[in-house]
């Protein structure tokens, strides 16, 4: 029987790899054996196995009797935009674990450890090594473990040169010593304990700003350059804040993120009370009073998208102030009286003048 002309025999086609499709297996695996030491040196007692595992492993037998965990997870907005921008990638891990670990401190709770996750269009290992570098700087500032993490090789899901991040901690704190605002009472005062910057929050509008001022990256804020000041890593307030609770009482605390000074601290404080805070109880570091000028921001909306220099607040008894204060002289963090809770009346309840 005659071959029928019209069928043909399939052309042989080149073989593909996974690095033909953009992912670079090899590379993952250097990045893990170069980070390996920066993570081993986040250990504590309590982590069980090593890196590498399908999941991070944390004996919390023996520490608590009545443990609370407390979760957290974040990222740093379009700081990363900024850090990619200027190749700074060696301090963006900082801001992250801050983010998550600040938060989980804000009941009380100790940070034990942290996953992060770490994604890009195309791997390039010594940017990975940097950023994961940072994280794990990050988490021996807060004294968590980082006992896992995940580096995706995304072909097409990101321009090149460009990554994003995410990160998620677990604390614990005992029922007991647990911070809910519950014993929040009009007459506490709040403690407002200094911020390094603008932290990781309000940087879509900075990035607007700069835009605006033509980019002045190397202007002099009072010795210290504009890239510097707006790329200053988020202060880590875990161990000096747990050194505290251990000595003072707190009624309530709150780390000041996304929201501003206008929504995060009222978060913490019951029903039927208010906020009165006093922004002339601290000077407005140099960094914001340029982002106010440059950008023309009306002073709710500093009040509202930034720190404006105050970090984290404790909220304490007025018996108890003194102490506060004395305690956080000793541990090296500078703080303001900024105000107190008062009954809440007519209208907003948090007042800023």
């Amino acid at each position: 029987m005659a071959a029928d002309p019209n069928l043909r025999a399939p052309m042989a086609s080149t073989p593909l790899t996974y690095r033909d499709a953009g992912v670079d297996i090899d590379a993952g695996n250097a990045v893990v054996e170069r980070i390996k030491p920066l993570v081993r040196r986040t250990f504590r007692p309590e982590v069980m196995g090593g890196l590498g595992g399908f999941g991070g492993l944390f004996d919390l037998s023996g520490r608590y009797r009545e443990p609370v965990l407390v979760s957290g997870t974040d990222g740093v907005g379009t700081k990363l935009k900024l850090a990619q921008q200027l190749g700074r990638h060696d301090t963006i891990g900082i801001d992250l674990v801050g983010m998550c670990v600040n938060d989980v401190l804000v009941q009380g709770a100790e940070p034990l450890f942290f996953l992060d996750y770490f994604a890009t269009g195309k791997l390039d290992v010594d940017t990975t090594v940097a950023v994961v570098g940072g994280i794990a700087r990050g988490c021996e500032l807060a004294g968590c473990a980082l006992i896992g993490g995940e580096t995706a090789e995304m072909p097409d899901m990101y321009p090149p040169g460009e990554y994003d991040l995410a990160g998620f901690t677990v604390g614990a704190v005992e029922k007991s010593r647990l911070l809910d605002g519950s014993a929040v009472q009009a007459g506490d005062v709040l403690i407002g304990i200094a911020s390094s910057g603008p932290h990781s929050n309000g940087y879509s509008l900075v990035r607007r700003i700069l835009e605006r001022a033509g980019r002045p990256l190397e202007l002099d804020l009072g010795g210290v350059s504009l890239a510097d000041a707006l790329m200053e890593p988020t202060t880590i307030y875990v161990k000096p804040v747990l050194e505290l609770l251990r000595e003072q009482s707190v009624h309530a605390m709150a780390h000041i993120t996304g929201g501003g000074l206008t929504e995060n601290i009222i978060r913490v404080i019951p029903e039927g009370l208010g906020l009165d805070i006093r922004t002339s109880a601290w000077t407005l570091p140099p960094v914001f009073d340029w982002l106010m000028r440059e950008g023309s921001v009306a002073r709710p909306e500093m009040w509202r998208t930034f720190n404006c220099g105050i970090g984290f607040v404790l909220v304490v008894d007025a018996s108890a102030q003194a102490g506060v204060s004395a305690t956080l002289d000793r541990l090296g963090l500078a703080h303001w009286a900024i105000g107190g809770v008062v009954p809440a009346g007519q209208g907003e309840r948090v007042h800023i003048a």
